[in-house]
């Protein structure tokens, strides 16, 4: 079974974090003046949100080479709706514009993507998440 596995650490000199998987990288930070802040990142909230639509593109690209079809060009915006005490997400619309080079219907192709969105597949069914110190690195 596959795993992906990151890596984050406190960013010196901020509250913010710096997290890596790979030669990648990014910073999580709260926005600036909110518990310590800076904004120098994306929150959480951002990071969900852009894995929702990230994994959407990334597979919208998988399914269109495997088809043989050529994107000319793609465009999704995530409207993640939060709510409640904790803050949770309860919802996520994805909204996709996208063409097809050869100017055929891209919506097979958006269907196909999203009923295999592993991001988009995983939330709904919901996975544990497990908290334990002294086990990181």
């Amino acid at each position: 079974m596959p795993v992906v596995s990151v890596s984050l650490m406190n960013l010196p000199g901020t509250e913010a974090a710096v997290g890596w998987a790979g030669g990648h990288c990014l910073i999580a930070d709260r926005p600036e003046g909110k518990a310590g802040g800076m904004g120098l990142g994306f929150n959480g909230a951002q990071l969900l949100a852009l894995a929702i639509g990230g994994c959407f593109c990334n597979d919208l690209r998988h399914v269109a080479h495997r088809r043989g079809a050529a994107i000319a060009s793609v465009a999704v915006k995530v409207h993640l709706t939060l709510e409640g005490e904790p803050l949770i997400a309860t919802g996520a619309d994805i909204a996709v514009q996208c063409a097809l080079e050869d100017g055929s219907d891209p919506q097979a192709l958006i269907d196909e993507a999203r009923d295999g969105s592993m991001v988009g597949c995983s939330l709904p069914r919901g996975i544990p998440v497990r908290v334990s110190a002294g086990q990181g690195g």
